[in-house]
């Protein structure tokens, strides 16, 4: 199966958060409501080196996708 690369999830235990989940490496969830992210993968000392330069532009994209996401329902 053939996953999208952002989810959108939301959950009853958090009603006040919205999730996106990024289904590509690195792997991670974001709460938009709190800018939390959890990331899924381990990374080692070179993979944090990578994650810091790549973090802030996924973290971007994800954020993005949720705008478009709504946006889409909206103009429904």
């Amino acid at each position: 199966m053939e996953l999208p690369k952002f989810i959108l999830g939301d959950n009853t235990d958090y009603p006040e958060s919205i999730f996106v989940i990024h289904t590509d490496f690195p792997r991670f969830i974001i709460d938009l409501k709190t800018d939390d992210v959890e990331w899924l993968e381990d990374f080692d000392k070179n993979d944090e080196e990578e994650l810091a330069t790549e973090a802030e532009g996924l973290i971007q994209a994800a954020t993005d996708f949720y705008d478009r996401e709504v946006a889409r329902y909206e103009d429904d």
